[in-house]
């Protein structure tokens, strides 16, 4: 198991990133952008009048990650939403290495492709520093949710860091790993 490389990470190392070097006319190969990290959280706000919602989008990141996911507190108090600072209001994970790569490859060949009328992901994600954000409305299109077993069905968002310098870079790089870009 200690030799174990995840199936995305070969292909960058043997396809992506001399493809990357040679297209962008790098001069070294440490500018080749690659992923840094994927961090997946959902907010929960119905999670203030019920801690059990809660403890259920836990479990479900958790096992849609393969990790354990942390709860997140509100930094400021909001009274109009009925909300008081530290209060846990949403659940996140961060991804990185091999965890990032499995993640990453179930997301764009099994999960991606179950949404309903899908049509593409829209390009407007990048953020002006290379990290893509994108949203997902329905956490059971991974097929580790057992759909008998969900308390509510909830959105999440994926944030995908890279190591690019532009949002040109970031997305010829997600576009090597098949994500699936709207034409």
């Amino acid at each position: 198991m200690d030799n174990y490389v995840p199936r995305l990470k070969k292909v960058y190392k043997d396809k992506i990133a001399p493809e990357l070097f040679k297209e962008l006319g790098y001069t070294s190969v440490m500018q080749i952008p690659k992923l840094v990290k994927v961090v997946v959280s959902m907010g929960v706000g119905e999670a203030l009048t019920n801690k059990k919602l809660l403890d259920a989008a836990v479990a479900d990141i958790s096992q849609i990650t393969g990790q354990h996911a942390v709860k997140t507190r509100a930094k400021k108090s909001i009274a109009n939403f009925k909300l008081r600072e530290g209060n846990e209001v949403g659940v996140m994970v961060t991804l990185r290495g091999n965890h990032m790569y499995e993640f990453l490859d179930r997301l764009i060949n099994v999960a991606l492709p179950r949404v309903k009328d899908f049509r593409g992901i829209k390009a407007t994600g990048f953020d002006g520093h290379g990290n893509f954000s994108l949203g997902i409305t329905e956490q059971i299109i991974f097929p580790e949710i057992d759909f008998d077993k969900i308390t509510k069905i909830a959105g999440m968002n994926i944030a995908i860091v890279t190591s690019a310098k532009t949002d040109a870079e970031a997305k010829a790089l997600l576009t090597k790993f098949n994500m699936p870009f709207r034409k």
